[in-house]
């Protein structure tokens, strides 16, 4: 029985530094290492595989082709977005609707990213 989404990767010309990020930034720490890839998790559970990349990176935005982002969810997305922005984080765009909250931004490689505040879950 498929029980969901383990973990999802992103290519990086270096994954330590990509992970030092996300464990610094989102205090996601390091778990597992093996054959240049690192694995950090989340609070949830959830986790990314930061793998190393080939060949030139391509340009995406934020409707092209593929996945487009990743989604954190948070309990306090004000606090969340300031201790971002008091990262070095720059949020690139916010939106509510429907009771959600988002605020967007990417990390060093260009990935987006956005804090999600819902006021009630999807399903």
């Amino acid at each position: 029985m498929y029980k969901g989404i383990e973990h999802t990767a992103i290519a990086t010309p270096d994954p330590e530094a990509l992970a030092s990020w996300y464990e610094t930034t989102l205090n996601f720490p390091i778990v597992h290492r093996y054959a240049g890839n690192v694995f950090v998790k989340a609070p949830d559970g959830t986790m990314l595989e930061i793998i190393p990349s080939e060949g030139d990176p391509v340009q995406t935005a934020m409707k092209t082709p593929g996945i487009r982002h990743l989604a954190i969810s948070t309990d306090d997305i004000d606090a969340d977005k300031n201790d971002l922005v008091s990262k070095g984080v720059e949020i690139i765009q916010e939106l509510s609707a429907g009771g959600n909250r988002l605020a967007f931004f990417l990390d060093p490689e260009g990935n987006i990213l956005h804090l999600i505040h819902r006021d009630s879950p999807i399903a």
